[in-house]
């Protein structure tokens, strides 16, 4: 593995993201790397942030309660053109990847991404690819937390889920009955 290169004189992160426990545990996992962390749950608080003091480092979440985290990569890229930002999001697709590179990420991230996938994004140089995940997640866990996913989009509604997701009820219902796979 490639030695990366050292965080810099100016150490400060912004990490956006509106799941707060999430939120806190890669707020002191990259705080133990060295990075100087502020953290916000809302797209208001972000922009706040990059207005009153543009981090050198920023990891936005996509979906946030109050509106989309690429609002944020935007001021940023305004405030401090510098800035490497990393897009972390749990609906990762193609489209949303390319508009968030267009804006100005530096990279794009799906959940679940843990702290050294973050770092790895925010200091490589883009000149190589990024190492792959020491632990990808199984067919079957993409699968579970993809059915998950349009779960709560849905609201929790069994048949519209299983409607979206062209699978009986009953299935979908026995799916969610389980265990999240490793």
């Amino acid at each position: 593995m490639t030695e990366l290169p050292e965080i810099g004189p100016d150490k400060s992160l912004l990490l956006l993201d509106d799941d707060e426990p999430f939120l806190r545990r890669l707020a002191k996992a990259m705080e133990k790397r060295g990075f100087e962390v502020e953290m916000a749950e809302t797209v208001a608080a972000g922009k706040a942030i990059a207005m009153a003091r543009p981090p050198a480092y920023a990891v936005c979440d996509l979906r946030l309660e109050d509106g989309n985290g690429l609002d944020v990569v935007e001021v940023l890229r305004e405030k401090r053109p510098d800035c490497r930002i990393v897009v972390l999001t749990g609906y990762g697709a193609i489209a949303t990847a390319v508009a968030a590179v267009k804006i100005g990420a530096t990279d794009y991230l799906s959940k679940p991404a843990d702290a050294t996938d973050i770092t790895n994004a925010l200091l490589s140089d883009g000149a190589d690819l990024p190492p792959p995940p020491e632990n990808p997640m199984s067919a079957d866990r993409v699968r579970w937390e993809h059915i998950q996913r349009v779960y709560e989009l849905c609201d929790r509604n069994v048949s519209e889920t299983a409607r979206r997701l062209n699978m009986h009820r009953r299935t979908l219902q026995r799916i969610l009955a389980k265990r999240s796979p490793r």
